[in-house]
């Protein structure tokens, strides 16, 4: 009984270290992915589950800042949509909320943009692609920049909630950009394996 309880044990403490080992590992991928960006806690939060699937792979971690930058930035043009039916701001908050929507579906045009040709990279045209999609995160970048300026009815407890949001939106796109980046500056050999 005590040899069967004595290798019980022993085969729990060898499952347990692998897996803790196992997730050390998918943390290094996303903590070394996210080192290049300027908002790093925001970075292993949102990526965290991409870990197993983009490893140490650039493309695959640009792909993925974007993705997730793109769903983020939905749910917040979806919330100013609902806000802008309601009809209770009036004046100027309700002009910023309808010039918002506006920029956030211009961002949302440029990280769409950004997706499609990070899906379809190839040695050939890498340096003109990478061109044309920092330019279009950068386009984004500016949109959710022009919303955040608009707002400026910072009293009202709904627009310094929208405040956050497109800010959080602003910090993620910051981050799926410096993610461009580092794919950039690896160049197009780390593509053979994404």
């Amino acid at each position: 009984m005590t040899n069967n309880l004595m290798l019980v044990l022993a085969c729990l403490t060898s499952l347990t270290c692998s897996t803790m080992c196992l997730s050390k590992g998918r943390e290094s991928y996303v903590r070394d992915a996210c080192s290049v960006t300027r908002y790093q806690d925001l970075c292993l939060h949102s990526l965290a589950s991409f870990s197993r699937t983009a490893k140490d792979n650039p493309s695959k971690w640009a792909r993925a800042g974007v993705s997730v930058t793109i769903s983020q930035a939905k749910g917040v043009t979806q919330s100013l949509l609902k806000l802008r039916k309601k009809n209770f701001l009036k004046g100027k908050s309700r002009v910023a909320i309808l010039d918002c929507v506006e920029c956030l579906q211009d961002a949302l045009d440029n990280l769409h943009n950004s997706l499609g040709v990070l899906r379809k990279l190839s040695s050939q045209a890498f340096n003109d692609q990478m061109g044309d999609v920092t330019t279009w995160l950068s386009a984004a970048l500016t949109d959710e920049d022009t919303c955040l300026d608009g707002l400026e009815d910072k009293k009202r407890k709904q627009v310094r909630l929208l405040l956050n949001k497109v800010t959080n939106v602003s910090y993620m796109t910051s981050n799926a950009l410096a993610l461009v980046n580092k794919l950039a500056t690896t160049g197009p050999q780390c593509l053979e394996n994404s």
